[in-house]
């Protein structure tokens, strides 16, 4: 029964950790064990102060059933958001809320061979600095750009590990398991699982970065393709512009429509003397850039709403035709362009009114995340939960000392 037990109560904590709070009726029927068994599991999860009771469902008519959820502190999560130029480190509770200040800092990912080492003792230090003791931290979730190999653990575009795997050289340096997933995707499972896309059967999510990532929701479910590199939208060729992508390939949708291309477009236009309150930009420091961007437009200005319009246009573009191809319930705006909110919809929405089908169009509803620029970190850490079935116990714990 021992190995049985285990695997029980690790169902009813994953089961809680994605639902927030459920009853115990709920539990059983979601990890499809008996209620008496299901009970047995959750008063021996309440007694050993893993799992809390929080008070009683609204009322449907009959006996209100009382609810449980996950003890906030009985085991953490190192959360990795990664792009091109900032990475942020997270240590999250039970609940995704980060226990101590969210570290940021850059580290450019292109031509940089110390950037893995470089990661990994960022994380080394971020744990040491929160102070909680390496035995109740259940693993690490990275989220990263490039084409990422989610059964290999490697990423074929950034981070070369030599003959190791991401998840092998960053597992030996700090002696807990690591998952890694593409940014977009893990944005896509944190709006699955916490954001607007719950119960949701058919979605795309648009991460609004670097590049223009997405993230597919199929019947329900991540969707990773034959190879996990499903959803590269950022390099549909829709433009004969010559301009060379990232990818080496010209006119892809990242030329134009990226905040990359963004922040590249808004020099042009002040160096042309177009009229803005914006002066001037920083060179080197992307991210701040951005938000100087970003904020100008939510402030009225006319060049920065203008440039912002300009690639919400061509992003709705490249959704026409994936909405021929997919004919999704919802589409969410996501990743760090989000923080722009609903300028982006007014342009989206008339390059659909132009490039779509209406009958096509008019069943699909475009969203600005609520999760904003924390779906990254939230991802990686659901990314450690969904893996917790099969791969928690291949780690440095032992059942003796997980619940």
């Amino acid at each position: 029964m021992g190995n049985k037990k285990f695997t029980y109560r690790k169902d009813i904590i994953k089961q809680l950790y994605f639902h927030r709070s459920l009853s115990c009726a709920d539990v059983s029927y979601k990890i499809g064990k008996s209620l008496p068994l299901t009970t047995k599991m959750l008063t021996e999860l309440i007694d050993e102060d893993y799992v809390i009771e929080t008070g009683y469902a609204n009322s449907t008519g009959g006996r209100r059933p009382q609810m449980y959820s996950l003890r906030n502190d009985f085991m953490y999560i190192v959360s990795v958001a990664m792009d091109q130029f900032v990475t942020r480190i997270a240590i999250m509770d039970m609940q995704n809320n980060p226990v101590i200040a969210v570290e940021k800092f850059e580290l450019t990912l292109s031509n940089n061979s110390s950037a893995l080492a470089e990661l990994s003792d960022k994380i080394i230090e971020c744990i040491k600095k929160s102070g909680i003791d390496e035995c109740k931290i259940i693993g690490i979730g990275i989220g990263m750009p490039g084409f990422v190999d989610v059964l290999k653990g490697i990423n074929y575009t950034f981070l070369d590990a030599g003959s190791k795997s991401i998840e092998d050289y960053i597992s030996l340096k700090t002696n807990l398991p690591v998952f890694i997933d593409n940014d977009s995707r893990l944005i896509a499972l944190a709006e699955l699982s916490f954001g607007k896309l719950i119960g949701k059967k058919n979605a795309m999510v648009i991460n609004i970065g670097w590049g223009v990532g997405l993230g597919l929701i199929v019947k329900g479910e991540l969707f990773r393709g034959q190879n996990g590199f499903a959803g590269e939208f950022s390099h549909i060729p829709l433009f004969s512009n010559n301009k060379l992508c990232s990818c080496g390939k010209m006119g892809c949708l990242e030329t134009e429509a990226s905040l990359f291309a963004v922040i590249e477009k808004t020099k042009e236009g002040i160096r042309s003397g177009k009229l803005s309150h914006i002066k001037e930009l920083p060179e080197i420091h992307h991210e701040q850039a951005c938000e100087i961007i970003i904020e100008a437009a939510k402030k009225g200005d006319k060049f920065a709403i203008e440039i912002l319009s300009d690639a919400g246009y061509h992003i709705g573009r490249g959704l026409a035709v994936l909405i021929h191809l997919f004919n999704p319930e919802t589409i969410i705006l996501s990743g760090r362009g989000s923080q722009a909110g609903r300028l982006w919809q007014a342009p989206i929405q008339q390059a659909l009114n132009e490039h779509c089908i209406p009958r096509l169009a008019l069943g699909t509803e475009i969203q600005v995340s609520q999760l904003g620029h924390s779906a990254e970190l939230i991802g990686a850490a659901a990314l450690v939960m969904e893996r917790f079935e099969n791969d928690l116990s291949k780690a440095t714990f032992s059942e003796t000392e997980l619940p």
